[in-house]
């Protein structure tokens, strides 16, 4: 009998938290985001909370826009770490939470991609993962000599095949590759190396990769495609899917469009974990959450406010701000997907663009919980038992306090019900995740043909 499924919580760590004015936080150390003690306190509370993964978000270039002007400088969305290099420090000082982080596939090479991400498998004991991105902003572009990003099409093309060399590349050595023998001066097995020797459209790499199989066979493939060619990439390659919905019928229907790509490519649904982002506010009572939360909410300021709806809905600063949030011209939208949140949330609710920018100062278009810990639990497990996600990517609103707050009042509250474990299943964070070893290829093989012949020698 199956053992009954569980919530599956990561965090998103970037920064200082994600509400828009989370730096001014009261308690906030201003610039904690460039801290490493802040960083090492944000992980170990995640491990404390059982979580499944602490997750970096990454840009290869500052992407808060700078628009209207003096809105980069009023947030602290500009400065950070390195990730690989920051989760590389952090896993010295966890040993089970997951380390994810975003690479993009614009501006990298495939091979270094699986280099860092299969070092950081076994520096950190088997808890990597990579979020695939593409890079979407001008600004990015114009750190590597590009006047603006590459069109959309050709950076999902692109991103489809770079997985398909990462993946082979993480398939270089077999598990027991590595013999190691003094005495015979036999260092590995001929036989279980396998050169890639890929060419397609964007990449030739010969490989092999100069780093062995990984602890988790190959680390963990994190997406957050909301387009078309997105949900294909996810559907095709992707462990987990960091998503964002409003309401349970949308969240229902992205899982379950994404869910039944899947058969196309040869896998089950459970492959996969769909976690939407969820900002999760709790309090003793739910009076007690809405003031946490307005003590933030005070500190947004327009230009900054306005900033946040920049890259999705272009430039608001010559409109009223209470009035009506005017219709976006499409060449000033770098999101799309992102942005018809923005709008939908608008209209549904008809809100001035001061209210919007309000609306989206925590979440970002992601779903907002402000109530008691039981309020949390119950949205949380709506979703969860009905269609809509296999767990949730946690936004605070500040760091570390509101991470520490959710550990330490809502997920007692989701063990008392059963949704949560009550201790890690396992060291690895594909075995925290319940997702099946990759088996290697060439082992696979083998076992088939061997299977085969021994089914013939019994006919």
């Amino acid at each position: 009998m199956a053992a009954p499924r569980k919530i599956r919580l990561g965090v998103s760590m970037i920064g200082m938290g994600y509400h828009l004015a989370g730096w001014r936080h009261p308690d906030a150390s201003a610039g904690g985001n460039m801290e490493l003690q802040h960083a090492v306190r944000v992980t170990q509370t995640a491990e404390r909370g059982l979580l499944d993964m602490a997750f970096l978000a990454d840009g290869v270039g500052i992407r808060f826009n700078d628009v209207p002007a003096g809105a980069l400088s009023h947030t602290s969305k500009n400065v950070q770490f390195e990730p690989l290099t920051l989760l590389s420090a952090l896993a010295m000082v966890t040993s089970h939470v997951g380390l994810a982080a975003t690479a993009s596939t614009t501006y990298n090479e495939p091979y270094h991609i699986a280099r860092k991400f299969a070092s950081l498998d076994h520096i950190s004991g088997g808890r990597a993962a990579w979020n695939v991105v593409t890079s979407a902003t001008d600004m990015e572009a114009q750190n590597f000599g590009l006047v603006g990003a590459p069109p959309k099409t050709g950076r999902y093309d692109r991103a489809a095949e770079f997985v398909e060399v990462v993946k082979g590349l993480w398939e270089s050595w077999e598990d027991d590759a590595f013999i190691r023998d003094k005495a015979s001066g036999l260092n590995y097995d001929p036989a279980k190396v396998h050169v890639l020797n890929h060419e397609g459209a964007h990449f030739r790499v010969k490989g092999p990769l100069n780093v062995a199989r990984t602890p988790q066979g190959r680390p963990i493939i994190i997406q957050a495609g909301a387009s078309d060619q997105g949900r294909e990439l996810a559907a095709a390659t992707a462990d987990v899917i960091y998503a964002a919905s409003q309401t349970i019928e949308d969240a229902r229907a992205y899982y379950d469009d994404v869910k039944g790509r899947m058969a196309r490519y040869g896998r089950e649904p459970e492959h996969l974990k769909i976690m939407p982002g969820i900002m999760a506010v709790p309090g003793r009572t739910r009076q007690e959450a809405q003031d946490r939360y307005e003590v933030l909410q005070e500190l947004v300021q327009p230009v900054a406010g306005l900033g946040a709806l920049a890259n999705y809905l272009g430039d608001l600063s010559a409109y009223d701000l209470d009035g009506p949030v005017p219709e976006p011209d499409p060449a000033d939208r770098r999101d799309h997907s992102r942005g018809t949140i923005f709008l939908e949330m608008a209209r549904r609710g008809n809100l001035t663009i001061r209210q919007l920018y309000l609306s989206i100062a925590g979440g970002n278009g992601h779903r907002m919980v402000v109530g008691t810990p039981a309020d949390i639990a119950d949205a949380m497990e709506e979703w969860f038992h009905g269609g809509g996600a296999d767990g949730f990517n946690l936004l605070p609103t500040w760091l570390p306090g509101g991470l520490e707050e959710v550990v330490e009042m809502v997920i007692p509250e989701l063990q008392r019900r059963g949704l949560y474990r009550t201790a890690y299943e396992g060291r690895t964070l594909r075995e925290n995740l319940g997702l099946a070893w990759p088996e290697h290829p060439a082992a696979a093989a083998r076992r088939a043909a061997l299977a085969q012949q021994l089914g013939s020698a019994a006919q």
